[in-house]
């Protein structure tokens, strides 16, 4: 059986020490904003697209790339993470889709969500998570440890 895969940028924002999750219905966790990237974009392009989508946010994203001597090209944004995950697992425990997930850290200035995308989860969606929530609270292990790495990441740029 074939393996489809898609490319997908996530990006977690942060304001004042805390990061945005909301819950995602089907998955049943908390997670930043994120999505698939379009044929037109570049994953951190889409990312950013993602977070103005799903919650109104103009975010800043958090880039301590080194710069490439290039006539012919420019460096892109590398992002913290890259993580594949499985999406789609059959009964026989063959995997039938996948995610190449790149994830982004980011600051934003506000935290007042209003989301500007189509059938987008609402604002009451969303919970701002400070360090000490994210240890407490039920969330997957890997948002925890990619949220706290964000917060901390924002606060060595102060």
């Amino acid at each position: 059986m074939e393996k489809t895969r898609h490319f997908t940028a996530t990006v977690y924002i942060v304001n004042d020490g805390a990061v945005a999750l909301h819950h995602h219905e089907r998955l049943g966790i908390e997670i930043p904003p994120g999505g698939h990237v379009d044929r037109d974009e570049i994953p951190h392009e889409a990312g950013l697209r993602e977070v103005r989508e799903e919650t109104g946010l103009d975010a800043e994203l958090l880039d301590d790339t080194d710069p490439v001597d290039s006539p012919d090209g420019r460096v892109l944004p590398d992002p913290r993470h890259q993580m594949l995950y499985d999406i789609n697992i059959h009964d026989d425990g063959t995997v039938g889709h996948q995610h190449i997930d790149h994830i982004y850290y980011a600051t934003v200035e506000s935290r007042d969500i209003d989301p500007d995308g189509d059938d987008e989860a609402g604002a009451e969606a969303w919970t701002w998570y400070d360090a000490d929530e994210l240890r407490e609270n039920d969330i997957d292990p890997d948002t925890t440890e990619f949220a706290l790495e964000a917060i901390e990441a924002a606060e060595a740029t102060e």
